[in-house]
């Protein structure tokens, strides 16, 4: 894999779960990383998809009166229809229940049953239909998953077992040689604190008296694998792994792997000592990010608090939505996630702040020049300001992309914005306008559009459609919409005879919270 190359994967959604602002979040999270990357060009490919297999399918179909593929071709379109919806620029879409993966599955499964690494052995233990995932009898809280919180059926049958425990302590020394393998670092020390109990061999087979949904272990027909075994191996089934060698050279390991921290186990103990079996280098960075909150609750389906991420869309636009995600959440922490909260950001960022100076700088453009911007000039002190706030906002963007910190880069994004509205009032283009000081005039209007250049491009990632609209409506050509970062650090590249247009009826019209 070259050093330039990014692959970033979100978990593969649950296909009976009804999409939500959670999944949303994720989503877009891993399509803003990915346009930075593209902006500063970089090769990118970018995994989503869903997960087929398991009980929870198999009983909905057959609640349905229907067969369990037959269910997920139905379903799978939530998600697909929702990501095209939401602007997410995936390369790829995978589904656990096509050809290309289950292939794969069966080939590491068979390769690990011949080395003597998968095992038969008699299992009893707490199971979690909702999770499905079995539970020790320390994990239970009041008899319940520890989890979802719903009781746990007790089974006792033959299964198969990964030798999990044998990569225990290589697991613990490749995470504290590599602080980044798990990042928010309490994630990190999560992980190490689970890994301080001994490590049971992990449970990969289910009996298909119980269960049939699922890829067949290719050593015993009476079995089907273990869904979250089944999932996991997405992320490489994906990339060519024993298909396609020179794709899997070029993208794999992968560089990030998305998830919410509800699934930190799975991706930080389970896949690592996957990967660990099967001879392959583990992927760069797993980060764990925080859950959306409703009024300090988990969002919850019993409880009837969960926002529909297309209602959201509809109502206040796909890029408002976006926006706000990415700027109301610290990454690695939890957030609340009112509409009060929404429309008030919205407001004070993008209607007030952003909105506003392209309307006001526009408006005067097309009035005193027919929109034909001046020739570019110098900066001078009155501008200063205003210039250092745009390039300390780009070289955020650039660390906020690194580190994992968006929501910071993002602020100083605004504060760029703030600091040209400030240098737009203390010029007084209007009196300018009224005195005749077409030069002056010219000036502001011209570093005005400067700067709301550099603003959209960094913006970019996060709301692309609107970017491209303001990037449209201060002069820039059709080659010029979709930015790069190395533009971006630089000033007055916006063409000489750029031709401003007002947006039509506002770019982000203000907001009344109707509660």
């Amino acid at each position: 894999m070259s050093d330039k190359n990014f692959y970033l994967t979100t978990p593969i959604y649950y296909v009976n779960d009804k999409p939500h602002i959670g999944h949303a979040y994720t989503t877009i999270l891993g399509d803003v990383l990915c346009r930075c990357h593209r902006l500063l060009g970089e090769p990118v490919h970018f995994l989503t998809g869903t997960d087929e297999h398991g009980q929870k399918v198999e009983q909905a179909a057959r609640k349905n009166g229907t067969d369990p593929l037959t269910h997920c071709d139905k379903y799978v379109v939530r998600f697909q229809e929702l990501w095209k919806r939401l602007g997410i620029s995936n390369d790829d879409f995978i589904r656990t229940t096509e050809p290309r993966h289950t292939v794969v599955v069966q080939k590491i499964l068979q390769d690990l049953w011949d080395r003597g690494l998968i095992y038969q052995s008699d299992y009893k233990g707490n199971y979690c239909v909702g999770c499905e995932r079995y539970f020790t009898d320390k994990d239970l809280q009041d008899g319940c998953c520890p989890d979802c919180g719903r009781k746990v059926d007790v089974l006792v049958e033959k299964n198969y077992f990964f030798r999990m425990s044998q990569f225990q302590q290589r697991l613990i020394d490749h995470i504290n040689a590599n602080p980044d393998f798990i990042r928010p670092a309490n994630r990190r020390q999560e992980t190490l604190g689970f890994l301080k109990q001994p490590l049971d061999d992990l449970c990969i087979s289910r009996s298909k008296s119980r269960l049939s949904w699922g890829i067949e272990l290719p050593f015993d027909k009476d079995y089907v694998t273990y869904v979250w075994f089944d999932a996991l191996v997405n992320y490489i089934s994906a990339v060519g792994y024993l298909s396609d060698e020179e794709t899997f050279r070029t993208w794999w390991p992968a560089n990030f792997h998305l998830i919410g921290k509800d699934i930190l186990t799975t991706h930080s103990v389970y896949w690592p000592t996957m990967l660990m079996a099967m001879d392959l280098p583990l992927p760069k960075t797993i980060f764990a990010h925080g859950w959306w909150l409703i009024a300090e609750q988990k969002m919850s389906k019993s409880v009837g608090n969960v926002v529909n991420p297309m209602d959201m869309a509809d109502k206040y636009g796909v890029d408002a939505l976006r926006y706000f995600l990415m700027a109301a959440m610290s990454l690695g922490q939890d957030a609340n996630f009112s509409e009060e909260g929404f429309v008030t950001r919205y407001n004070a960022d993008l209607a007030n702040n952003l909105g506003n100076l392209l309307s006001r700088m526009c408006t005067m453009a097309v009035k005193n020049f027919d929109g034909v911007l001046p020739a570019a000039t110098e900066p001078t002190d009155a501008e200063r300001e205003m210039v250092e706030a745009c390039h300390n906002a780009s070289r955020s963007w650039e660390n906020a992309i690194v580190n994992m910190q968006l929501d910071r880069g993002i602020a100083d994004i605004m504060a760029a914005t703030a600091a040209t509205n400030r240098y737009f009032d203390a010029m007084k283009p209007w009196a300018m306008a009224k005195t005749g000081d077409t030069e002056g005039l010219g000036r502001v209007l011209r570093n005005t559009a400067e700067a709301l250049r550099v603003v959209s491009g960094l913006l970019y990632p996060v709301m692309p459609s609107k970017m491209t609209e303001l990037r449209r409506a201060i002069g820039l050509p059709e080659e010029e919409l979709v930015p790069s970062m190395s533009k971006l650090e630089q000033w007055n590249l916006l063409p000489d005879g750029a031709k401003v247009t007002v947006v039509e009826g506002s770019l982000f019209p203000r907001i009344k919270f109707e509660g």
